[in-house]
């Protein structure tokens, strides 16, 4: 994984949240605010919390006495929940997931939507998930499928590779796209120290746009990908122009409509 992956810094948050957020990561967060609203725990943490669209589907599901303690590795982005706020008080906090500063068995339930693919360490940062939760907890996260499942994310791919065939930007294939393999996962999970099996439900869901320009400004210019593409001299509109031409000619020119595809992982503690 590249440095750059990782970068989630200036216009990129709020471009993010307000383009890339509606496109792909609501429905899944809606998915996980009612799966731990099933466990009706006390106190929540979530790892990895980006710009908080699952915190505040969390906010609203969950009973109002529980706590939600929601923490990220980027200040930016958690700047930009704070921002945008939730419907209740919820604690934000910077934090590795990797070396989570909690202690032991606080947690009745750690999710985790759309993060674990960044961890440098999987297996570390799930066996921090495990040390904080109480025996019997849930841990819930999400991965995305590979890329061929998730159109829109390919098709922006495909297109940038045929602008800069001797470089071209893979970070929606090596890291968003890059952790879906079923046995890896499970591997990862059990060394991790959670002994109990871990239930994997893959969630196939619709991402849709008023125009094919939509879904490419939120890619090229609201993630990491950005980084690749001005690294390499493009120019963000031209990247955008090219990837919103793909998706028109896969999908056509007016409103489209493209498959999304994920994992969605729970194991006990």
């Amino acid at each position: 994984m590249s440095v750059s992956d990782r970068a989630f810094a200036g216009s990129i948050p709020k471009l993010y949240d307000d383009h890339l957020v509606p496109l792909i990561f609501e429905p899944y967060a809606n998915d996980a605010a009612q799966r731990l609203r099933a466990l009706s725990p006390s106190r929540v943490l979530e790892i990895a919390a980006g710009t908080g669209v699952v915190t505040r589907a969390l906010a609203a599901a969950l009973d109002a006495d529980a706590q939600i303690v929601a923490t990220d590795l980027n200040q930016a982005m958690l700047n930009q929940a704070a921002a945008i706020g939730t419907a209740r008080p919820v604690r934000w906090q910077q934090a590795d997931a990797q070396d989570l500063p909690f202690d032991e068995g606080s947690f009745d339930a750690v999710v985790c939507q759309f993060g674990a693919m960044f961890f440098p360490d999987k297996a570390r940062a799930f066996a921090q998930a495990r040390r904080v939760l109480r025996p019997g907890g849930t841990f819930v996260f999400s991965v995305w499928d590979r890329i061929e499942t998730n159109e829109f994310a390919d098709a922006v791919t495909a297109a940038l590779a045929t602008r800069i065939p001797q470089d071209p930007p893979r970070f929606l294939a090596r890291t968003p796209h890059g952790y879906y393999e079923r046995d890896a996962i499970t591997r990862d999970v059990a060394a991790g120290g959670f002994s109990r099996p871990a239930r994997i439900d893959t969630i196939a869901a619709r991402s849709r746009a008023a125009s094919a320009y939509e879904p490419a400004f939120a890619y090229c210019q609201g993630t990491p990908l950005r980084n690749e593409i001005e690294a390499r001299g493009v120019a963000l509109g031209e990247a955008t122009q090219i990837a919103a031409a793909e998706i028109a000619r896969r999908f056509g020119s007016g409103a489209v409509d493209g498959a999304i595809r994920a994992h969605v992982i729970s194991v006990q503690a």
